[in-house]
């Protein structure tokens, strides 16, 4: 199995490719169908519950734009599952063309420290970390908005605009341990 690259394939005039990523399978398929509407760009959507990507399709396979990990922070195994798959990525895609998304972050079960190890996987990484509801109607549609707008910059559909410009916008930060500012 090999890396997945970025920049194997030549782009395809006005068509963006998103791979989304998830262990459980809950929320990816109702962003997916949300996702193919767009008319105004052609829109490729593939689903993957870990990479790497099998082989076999490797030669059919559409440049991939942006890759998106969702992780259900209710599940330790969804979070351990976009560790080990990120391996996979050949390191120019973090270059703003991976981001991460956060499902059922207002649960009051999760623990802390699982969200707290998201925010510093992302931030290691210099990748968005987005947060999406997905246990309201309007969850999937709130974040294919956000994803397409990514999508899009990493596309290069956005004259003047580069996906990791928009990336160092959106980082991920995490605060340091010392929360005291001293101001002398």
């Amino acid at each position: 199995m090999s890396l997945l690259n970025p920049f194997s394939r030549r782009p395809a005039l006005n068509t963006a490719s998103i791979l989304l990523v998830e262990r459980e399978e809950e929320f990816q398929q109702r962003l997916a169908e949300v996702l193919v509407k767009e008319t105004a760009v052609t829109l490729n959507v593939r689903l993957a519950k870990s990479l790497p990507l099998p082989a076999a399709h490797e030669q059919s396979r559409p440049r991939i734009d942006l890759v998106v990990f969702i992780i259900n922070l209710t599940s330790d195994l969804s979070l351990q599952s976009a560790e080990a798959s990120l391996k996979y990525l050949d390191p120019e895609y973090f270059l703003g063309k991976v981001c991460f998304m956060a499902t059922n972050a207002r649960n009051a079960a999760i623990p802390p420290e699982r969200l707290d190890a998201l925010r510093e996987l992302a931030a290691s990484l210099h990748c968005t970390l987005l947060f999406a509801e997905d246990q309201t109607a309007d969850g999937a549609t709130n974040a294919s908005e956000r994803l397409l707008t990514i999508l899009k910059v990493a596309a290069g559909l956005v004259p003047m605009t580069t996906a990791l410009y928009l990336s160092n916008l959106m980082m991920c930060t995490v605060p340091s341990d010392n929360n005291e500012t001293d101001f002398d």
